[in-house]
């Protein structure tokens, strides 16, 4: 319950206005008595609650247990009620959760516009650098200061020229512009569990293997 319960707070966020990387099917969500714009995301914020009620359940079964000796007493039939109650819950909302998913639509544009913003590709600059041979201390010092200047002068790293990267390395050629993209950061990281397509594919073939 408690992934279930982290997933469900992203789902929420995700979800609103500020956000709107998803938007979750009518048939999850509900109109509200108020505000008549507004979509409430009934099945994430039940399963978030439901948590509480799992970890209740839990510490029902620990407080029961915790004075017993090593054999059986009869406290221990106090388990059955929160034990089968828990299984209920967790069934439940991974069925429901399935449904919610199935049927989500994701804003894939706008999902990737915000990807691209607050330099989140910098640390492949740093990166980019140390391939060249730079230490990483002083990779670090250049792209903090590439990122100071764009602070200054309202613009992001994609926007600079490469005689603007060479201000803060001598040792940033044309190729910088290859390493700089949402799509070159991502698959940059092709490791096992690493965010590259191809180890996402494996990871979902996995899932989908039942391993």
């Amino acid at each position: 319950m408690m992934h279930l319960s982290r997933f469900s707070e992203e789902l929420i966020l995700w979800s609103t206005s500020s956000f709107r990387f998803i938007e979750l099917s009518d048939g999850f969500c509900t109109g509200s008595s108020i505000m008549p714009q507004k979509k409430n995301p009934d099945v994430p914020e039940l399963v978030r609650g439901k948590t509480g009620r799992v970890y209740g359940n839990l510490m029902a079964l620990l407080t029961t247990m915790k004075s017993l000796p090593l054999a059986y007493n009869k406290d221990m039939q106090e388990d059955k009620e929160p034990l089968f109650d828990t299984i209920d819950t967790v069934k439940g909302s991974l069925k429901i959760f399935a449904e919610m998913i199935r049927e989500m639509r994701v804003n894939t544009e706008h999902m990737r516009q915000a990807a691209g913003q607050g330099f989140s590709t910098a640390t492949d600059v740093a990166d980019y650098l140390v391939r060249k041979g730079l230490p990483f201390r002083d990779a670090h010092e250049a792209v903090g200061k590439a990122v100071a200047y764009c602070i200054e002068n309202r613009v992001d790293i994609t926007e600079l020229a490469l005689a603007d990267w060479q201000l803060f390395s001598a040792m940033i050629d044309s190729d910088i512009f290859a390493c700089i993209t949402v799509e070159a950061s991502v698959n940059a990281r092709n490791i096992p569990g690493g965010t590259a397509r191809e180890r996402v594919w494996a990871e979902i073939r996995n899932v989908r293997a039942g391993k």
